[in-house]
């Protein structure tokens, strides 16, 4: 009896450790790699304060949060399999999406807004938009920034792009041009944006585009296999995000300089305390709601993605526009964090 209760023991013993590393096994497999960007906002405040890896360890998963200078770095990785979300801006996801990735926008990080705007040199003259004609314009070509200008310019202010020289800059040309006064005016972001300005102002700006075209932004990514395969993670991971932009709203005015929030933005994608509060304020970080709204995740964000796509291929960046970018936008997942 004595012999039969120690193998029962023993059997009983082996079976609890076969379940643990079963269990272990299991958790390996549940492994998650998210891309993410040097981009400020509330999702990079809930990484860093590890709301993230919370919510999925309650999930059963564990984050392997790796950086990526780029959003074409996400695209490649997407593609490859390796990494299942990432953030990508709204061209890159277009660019993305045309060219085969499987994927769908599930998540607005940010309406780019005011953080890109075209602004014309003091003593050039150019009071409004349409003072353009005939003048020369830096700007980055097949950027955010550069799809703007031309939407600007062909939807809002009625001016035909061919009588404006547009010249491809990169941000530290546009500044050493500007300063040689080489150009007049310039489409740019931050960090140039702010040399600009101390010697120039705002004409107009991507959130007045935006509002009376279609916006420009930052998503977030996910594979759409993965996300069906999914989702108690993806139930958890909008979850927080619907909960941290939440409290961004109801508390973003007291983000200062030196507050825990933006602090931790620092020590993850560096800079420093008031550029950071800078570029918040720039921004604007749409709620679960508003991401699940026609604005957004129910229309917005397919007229966007159609029209970056128009915007691309006249850049002969796609071969040609897919004749519907619907399926690569989701709204359920925000629909059902905001309840």
């Amino acid at each position: 009896m004595f012999y039969s209760n120690a193998l029962k023991t023993m059997a009983g013993a082996a079976t609890i450790a076969a379940g643990l590393l079963t269990s272990s096994l299991a958790r390996a497999e549940t492994n998650v790699i998210i891309g993410y960007q040097q981009i400020v906002g509330p999702f990079i405040a809930a990484i860093a304060d590890g709301r993230f890896d919370a919510a999925a360890k309650e999930a059963g998963y564990l984050v392997d949060w790796r950086q990526f200078s780029s959003g074409g770095d996400i695209s490649t990785a997407l593609a490859s399999g390796n990494v299942p979300i990432g953030v990508i801006g709204s061209t890159g996801t277009t660019a993305a999406a045309t060219r085969g990735v499987d994927l769908e926008l599930f998540w607005i990080l940010d309406n780019i807004g005011k953080s890109e705007a075209l602004v014309a040199r003091e003593g050039s003259g150019i009071e409004k938009p349409e003072d353009l004609v005939g003048r020369s314009v830096g700007v980055p070509f097949v950027s955010t920034s550069h799809f703007h200008l031309l939407v600007g310019l062909e939807q809002v202010w009625k001016v035909d792009p061919r009588e404006v020289n547009i010249l491809n800059m990169k941000p530290p040309q546009i500044v050493a041009a500007w300063q040689r006064g080489d150009i007049d005016a310039a489409y740019v972001w931050p960090p140039a944006l702010s040399e600009l300005l101390k010697s120039g102002k705002v004409i107009s700006d991507s959130e007045a585009i935006g509002a009376a075209s279609v916006p420009t932004f930052d998503g977030l990514v996910v594979d759409k296999k993965w996300a069906a395969e999914n989702p108690k993670f993806m139930a958890a991971f909008t979850k927080v995000l619907a909960e941290a932009y939440a409290d961004y709203k109801a508390n973003g005015a007291s983000w200062t300089a030196d507050s825990a929030p933006v602090q931790n933005i620092v020590k993850l994608i560096g800079g420093d305390g008031a550029g950071t509060v800078e570029a918040l304020n720039l921004l604007s970080f749409p709620t679960a709601q508003e991401q699940a709204s026609e604005t957004w995740l129910g229309g917005g964000a397919v007229r966007a993605l159609t029209e970056s796509a128009k915007f691309l291929a006249d850049q002969k960046q796609i071969d040609k526009a897919l004749d519907d970018y619907a399926p690569y936008v989701n709204s359920a997942y925000a629909k059902e964090a905001s309840k």
